[in-house]
């Protein structure tokens, strides 16, 4: 049926008033954020029109998740970012329930297309999630009267409709793709493929990896794109355990399936996996291919399972990490923050020290601020102990606590400003590198991210920490050598 575009301008009229009242200094310099209301999953990351588009799930009416709307931003560095009008609302039979998660492609013709998910009533008091498909300039967006596009009659043996959610779509060979989750009647996640000639009449073609009673259940949010001489598979299980190795923590995780796609066979070989990050806040990561041939992924920086108790305290909640560069290196997946960053270096600061107890450097500190930490194990054997503090001052420390002996990396947030009962200790495995270990971390106010070894692992971290703690001090329990660089970041 025809859309109406009531609640689309509503949302819109409430956006342009209520976003432009928010000042620039109560966001992240950086880390994009919602114009109003409420943030989760990324959308439809894409280069379009010689600008990068991010829409994101949206509820413009209050900092809470509510009905799913789509808001929507523009770069050009990923840096900085320009709000757009929101873009989907659900105003339609197909996705009166919302316009959950999805993705974005270019068609030939030069219409930017949007594959989400709508949510409608199932007739028995439930509701059904179907793949929908909106068409636009990169403003303003036409919802498919044939939509849901994809609906359960596309769904194979055992697939289910209440989980059939967050479709990826690419253009390729001639033809549209897209992958979509969905949960089967063995409780098992399940990614499936689907093609189409026009993006309108799909085809389900197979699965393309489960979860096999590992890995979580239900997986959310697919990325599948190749990387080098690998096929990635990205997917956000729910109801993770965690694993002996401490690769993987219980509850909402991120996980990257690394293996080979036979395209003509549409058959992914599954040959490695691992957590995509180790911190406290990062879900449902999305990448982009960029104009010069990168792979950049933005993730979602909260946590469902703590989310809800969160303290509001701005007109917005929720933000996307700052972009990453993803790679392959010694046989993983590795990640460092996006070149563009380099723009904001100011007034950098490179020292040696051979350090024994705890110091201070003049000029090192701050909330903005994009610091790497390089500490030459192999030349100090007697070194027990070595702590990196950030967000400091009297009362507040999130602690970086490196412990050669067990090869072993601990962040304590305890001291952060935070009264809520929630993970704040995190351990990751953090080896030396020829001898060397290499801390990277990027502070923007509420936001921290965590590079180790040049991307080998990476932790993401929000704080509750006041505005005025900007102490960095660093501490070694024995000799030890280091080489710090420091940029403040504006």
């Amino acid at each position: 049926m025809p859309c109406s575009a009531t609640k689309l301008e509503e949302a819109r009229i409430y956006e342009a008033r209520e976003g432009a009242a928010i000042p620039a200094e109560a966001r992240p310099l950086f880390h994009l954020t919602p114009y109003v209301g409420w943030m989760n999953d990324p959308n439809g990351f894409c280069f379009y029109q010689g600008a990068y588009h991010l829409f994101y799930q949206y509820y413009p009416y209050d900092t809470v998740w509510g009905p799913m709307h789509w808001g929507h931003a523009v770069s050009t560095d990923l840096l900085h970012w320009e709000h757009r009008p929101c873009a989907l609302a659900p105003d339609t039979d197909a996705d009166a329930k919302g316009c959950f998660s999805g993705t974005a492609t270019t068609a030939p013709d030069g219409r930017l297309l949007l594959l989400y998910t709508g949510v409608q009533d199932d007739g028995n008091g439930g509701a059904k999630q179907l793949q929908c498909l909106a068409a636009g300039d990169g403003t303003d967006f036409v919802k498919d009267t044939a939509n849901p596009v994809i609906g359960e009659d596309l769904l194979p043996d055992g697939g289910s409709c209440v989980d059939f959610r967050d479709p990826k779509i690419w253009y390729e060979d001639g033809c549209y793709h897209c992958v979509v989750s969905t949960r089967d009647a063995k409780d098992q996640g399940r990614i499936l493929l689907y093609e189409s000639p026009d993006a309108r009449h799909w085809t389900y073609r197979t699965t393309l990896d489960s979860c096999h009673w590992e890995y979580g259940k239900m997986w959310e949010c697919p990325d599948f794109f190749p990387l080098d001489d690998r096929q990635v598979l990205l997917v956000s299980p729910q109801e993770m355990e965690g694993s002996a190795d401490g690769e993987f923590h219980a509850g909402f995780g991120t996980v990257a399936l690394l293996g080979h796609y036979d395209k003509a066979q549409a058959r992914f070989t599954r040959e490695q996996v691992q957590t995509l990050d180790y911190g406290t806040e990062f879900y449902a990561p999305q990448t982009v291919l960029t104009p010069d041939g990168r792979r950049i992924l933005i993730a979602w920086m909260e946590n469902w399972a703590t989310v809800n108790e969160a303290p509001r305290r701005h007109r917005w909640f929720g933000c996307m990490t700052m972009p990453r560069e993803l790679f392959l290196q010694n046989g993983r997946l590795y990640q460092r923050p996006a070149r563009e960053i380099e723009a904001l270096w100011q007034n950098t600061i490179s020292r040696r020290e051979r350090l024994n107890g705890t110091a201070a450097y003049e000029g090192i500190a701050g909330r903005h601020a994009d610091l790497t930490v390089t500490l030459d194990a192999a030349a100090c054997p007697d070194c027990r102990r070595f702590t990196l503090r950030f967000a400091a001052d009297e009362r507040h420390a999130t602690e970086l606590c490196w412990t050669p002996s067990c090869s072993e990396l601990l962040l304590d947030r305890n001291r952060s400003g935070s009264r809520r009962d929630i993970p704040h200790i995190r351990r990751i495995p953090a080896a030396p590198q020829d001898g060397k270990l290499t801390l990277r971390l990027v502070l923007d106010g509420e936001c921290a991210e965590l590079f180790i070894n040049g991307g080998e692992r990476t932790m993401a971290i929000r704080l509750e920490t006041p505005a005025e703690a900007k102490g960095i001090t660093f501490t070694a329990e024995g000799p030890l050598q280091m080489e710090i660089t420091h940029h403040q970041l504006g």
